[in-house]
Formats: C-alpha cells, sequence, structure tokens
C-alpha cells in the first residue's frame, strides 16, 4: 500500500512531541512491511529540513507563523500542493489531527480528493469554551465527521472527542501508541547511576518546576545525585532557573535544551532514572521510549498509562507530589536490583502491550477496510462505543481499501 501520514511539525528540537514520533515509528514498521510510505509536515531547524526522519521519507515546507499560538497558526502556502500530491497517489491517508491550520487543511484536502482517511487525535481535542475556538469547530469538526474512523488512546480521550464531535461522531477506536523494544544487549551507553532525567517540553503542563523541587529534596539525602532537564521551552524555563538558584543547586541541576531524536535515545539511555512529573498526561510516549533505552520510570497517577504500567511493575506511580517524587528516586537510586526489575518489567510491557508492531497489525486492518473504519462515510450515523458497526463497505480490488466516498 501507498501510506501517506500528516502531522503538523517536524522540527530539530522535537517540538511537537508525541504525534511526531507516533508517526514516524508507524511509518517505519509500514516501511519495514513493505509499504511505501510518506510524511508530509511543516519543517522548523537550524538547518535544512531532511529528506528522511529516520527511514521515512519527509515531503516538508518550512513552518510559518500565520497566525497566533504555538503549532496552531503554523503553516506554508505551498503545502497545500504537497498534500495534494501525496494524497492523490496514496491508497491509505493518516492525520495525526491537532486544533491547528495544518490539520485543517490536510482534513479539507482529503475531503476534496475524495479519499477515505483516519484522523489521531493524541489526546489534543478536547472540548474548549472560548469564542476562537468555537468560530474554530464551526470548519473543522464537520470535517472530523468525515473521518472514517477516529483513533483515541484512552476512555477520557475517547469522551472529550465524542463531546467536540458530537452524535455524528465517527467510529471512535482505540489504539495505543507503540515503540519497537531493542534486544537487551545492555546499553549502548554507559549509564550514569546517580543521574535523573526529565526529556519534555518545559510547559507548566508537564511541570518541570516541580522536577527541580524533587531534586532538592533528593540531593539533601543523595548529595551525589545529578539532575538534567532537556526539551524546548514553552514557557516554564525562567522559573526551572529560578528554582534551580533559589534552592542552590548550580552544578547539581542543569538545563541541556533540546535534543533531537537521536540524542534523545542516548540521554535516555545514560540516565539511572527517568521522571515525567506531568499531570493529566493523555498517554505518556516519554515513559515508554525511556523503557525501550532500559531505564526505570517514575509518573504521576494521573498519566493516562500509569494504571497499566503499573499493574506491569514497569513504573513507579506517584500522587504527583514532589515529596512523593523524592521518595520513588531515592528508592531508585539507592537499589540497582529494584531499577533493573522495573526495567526488565517495562521491556516486557512493551513487548507485550506497547509494541509498534502489535499496534500496526491492528492498524493495518483498519487501513485495509477490515476493522471499524470501514463504516459508511456521512452524517447521521451516531455510533457510540459498544454500539455493532455496519458491514465493512466493498473495497476496491486493486488496494483492498474502501472506495471513494460518494
Amino acid at each position: 500500500m501507498r501510506i501517506v501520514h500528516v502531522v503538523t511539525l517536524v522540527s530539530d528540537d522535537g517540538a511537537y512531541g508525541g504525534p511526531t514520533s507516533v508517526a514516524v515509528g508507524q511509518l517505519e514498521e509500514c516501511a519495514a512491511r513493505g509499504h511505501e510510505v510518506t510524511l508530509v509536515s511543516l519543517w522548523r531547524g537550524s538547518r535544512p529540513a531532511p529528506a528522511r526522519v529516520g527511514r521515512v521519507p519527509l515531503r516538508s515546507r518550512p513552518a510559518r507563523s500565520l497566525l497566533p499560538g504555538r503549532f496552531t497558526g503554523l503553516m506554508h502556502p505551498l503545502l497545500v500542493g504537497d498534500m495534494w500530491r501525496a494524497m492523490g497517489r496514496a491508497d491509505v491517508v493518516h492525520l495525526h489531527a491537532g486544533r491547528d491550520l495544518v490539520s485543517l487543511t490536510a482534513l479539507a484536502v482529503a475531503a476534496l480528493r475524495r479519499k477515505r482517511f483516519v484522523v489521531q487525535t493524541h489526546g489534543m481535542v478536547q472540548p474548549r469554551r472560548r469564542a476562537v475556538v468555537r468560530l474554530f469547530d464551526r470548519v473543522y469538526v464537520p470535517l472530523l465527521r468525515r473521518a472514517a474512523g477516529c483513533l483515541v488512546l484512552t476512555e477520557q480521550e475517547r469522551r472529550a472527542v465524542a463531546e467536540v464531535i458530537g452524535a455524528d461522531h465517527p467510529p471512535l477506536l482505540t489504539l495505543p501508541n507503540g515503540v519497537r523494544p531493542e534486544p537487551r544487549t545492555g546499553p549502548q551507553h554507559p549509564r550514569r547511576d546517580r543521574e535523573v532525567l526529565f526529556l519534555a517540553r518545559l510547559h507548566p503542563r508537564k511541570r518541570p518546576a516541580v522536577f527541580v523541587e524533587m531534586a532538592a529534596l533528593v540531593h539533601r539525602e543523595m548529595p551525589d545525585a545529578r539532575f538534567t532537564l532537556h526539551g524546548p521551552d514553552e514557557g516554564a524555563l525562567a522559573e526551572v532557573l529560578r528554582l534551580i538558584a533559589a534552592h542552590g543547586l548550580e552544578g547539581v541541576v542543569s538545563y541541556g535544551g533540546a535534543l533531537d531524536h537521536a540524542e534523545a535515545v542516548r540521554a535516555y539511555a545514560r540516565a539511572a532514572v527517568y521522571v515525567l512529573p506531568s499531570v493529566d498526561e493523555p498517554f505518556g510516549m516519554t515513559l515508554l521510549e525511556a523503557l525501550a533505552a532500559g531505564t526505570p520510570v517514575v509518573c504521576t497517577d494521573t498519566c493516562g498509562i500509569a494504571e497499566e504500567l503499573s499493574g506491569r511493575g514497569a513504573a513507579v506511580v506517584t500522587d504527583g507530589s514532589p515529596q512523593d517524587m523524592a521518595g520513588a528516586v531515592r528508592d531508585l537510586l539507592a537499589d540497582a536490583g529494584k531499577r533493573e526489575l522495573i526495567a526488565a518489567a517495562g521491556y516486557r510491557a512493551l513487548a507485550e502491550a506497547f509494541s509498534v508492531h502489535t499496534v500496526m497489525n491492528r492498524l493495518e486492518e483498519i487501513y485495509r477496510g477490515r476493522g471499524a473504519a470501514a463504516a459508511p462515510v456521512g452524517h447521521g450515523r451516531g455510533y457510540a462505543p459498544g454500539r455493532a458497526l455496519p458491514t465493512p463497505t466493498p473495497t476496491d480490488s486493486r488496494t483492498g481499501m474502501p472506495g471513494p466516498m460518494g
């Protein structure tokens, strides 16, 4: 199959985070299975856009801010033509859709091209009451309703998307994110037994300031522990630096800037513990990436996959307070055996529940029209979780995909 994904932004600092990582991972697995893949996106970086991201061909244009907003207003006029051409020859169109101009344009192009498409919202489509969001949704939501299926991560996201789209929502299909577990042959980079890592956007919701507060508590009892933050600044760096100075943690807690994917993998592999302090995290892709590197993880009980990981012994789940996270980190730093047990459980969790191979088995069924996403496209369907879906429509004999929309 010829498979085209559209994501809003690829950048050299990983600013768009999970959606880009998921898109690339899915497409790499598709390519490994013999499919022809293309990723269409804006590019932002200090160097020209690469021809490939990993093993995935990238078709991109430089990101331009046409409207206010961190990602909402990014666009490039010529990206419309790129989408049109790429989708025109695609058997599968998969849109990683938030509320932004790139996603809106991709939805419109897919509809105009009369393509069946699936959307994946990554927790980005939540009920909002602001007037500007309601105005945007007057165009955005009718296009979302034309999707053959909407991929959601959790039951919480399912409810949120259903509320935004309304009774005419397409089938809401639960699909976890996945990573590719590497053979456990030992870390390729020397692990630092006293290094604790934060690797995420420096945004208030990710709570990097709480990471510093946690570090101050751990440092009192473990003065040799070191703490590193990586990620693009999205409004929280000034508070992080203020807290480092206020607690006298210069040389103990450091900010290393944003990392590209290869650098991030090395950072995970070097750390003794990875900590994600964010609350209401829809999924927590960085937790899986850390586990894939063999690094034990600490998260909060509001993370979307916290219960699953905790039930498998693959994470230490806390109440999110600096005190509780500090206790978890101290225990892990003091006990190499416990770190190894969590890392081993994390590897099993990746292989059994969060493997990109398992995810792609399900996604291929959807792509081929054998899953719920093959339901007829149109209004008035009113699907709800648990209800039987209509019989799939006939498929194109050449592609195995459902025929064009009528």
